[in-house]
């Protein structure tokens, strides 16, 4: 018996430093060799105020590019999902409700030409990133609001296109580059 408790108490404090302190350091020490040394990718953007791009954005307003919805609404301190399944009534009216807002800002947008991301939020509720399609059905709004020719807005979108990680993820667009773009657009 006394054995086993010696056993089990060794584990216990191997896993117990493994765990909180040498995972935390080599994560930490991985981070401080990226570019930004863990901090993320902060850019400026009008006058002295500065973003960070890993982070979603709220943009409401018909003359941005729309980012996902959050379930957390924008807010950086905690992240998180609604945790509702997707036939739960609660959810399905968030969903509904986000496609008819999308709908009234995007006349002439049919239903099946909405992308999923920009009715539903993500894991974490902060994702920075839509879809490419989820850009090019907002140019028409966008054009139409800002006076800017579709061509230009297409361009535009073109230019901050981002191809997935190691190829497996999916193209994507970071919405705060592309409406930071899109305010330097003469």
């Amino acid at each position: 018996m006394k054995k086993e408790w010696f056993s089990a108490a060794l584990l216990s404090l191997a896993c117990l430093i493994l765990l909180n302190g040498g995972y935390t350091l080599l994560v930490w020490g991985l981070a401080q060799l990226s570019p930004q040394k863990g901090l993320g990718e902060r850019i400026t953007g009008t006058g002295d105020r500065y973003y960070y791009t890993n982070i979603a954005q709220n943009f409401h307003h018909d003359q941005y590019f729309s980012s996902r919805p959050s379930a957390v609404a924008y807010n950086a301190a905690g992240s998180g999902g609604s945790n509702k399944g997707p036939f739960n009534p609660d959810y399905l009216n968030t969903i509904r409700g986000a496609i008819d807002s999308f709908q009234s800002h995007n006349p002439g947008i049919d239903l099946k030409q909405i992308p999923a991301d920009l009715v539903t939020a993500s894991g974490s509720g902060l994702d920075p990133d839509i879809s490419v399609d989820a850009a090019w059905v907002q140019v028409d709004r966008i054009s139409r609001v800002r006076g800017i020719a579709k061509e230009k807005l297409n361009a535009l979108v073109e230019q901050n296109r981002v191809k997935g990680s190691l190829g497996l993820a999916p193209e994507h667009i970071n919405v705060l580059k592309l409406n930071l773009a899109l305010d330097q657009l003469k």
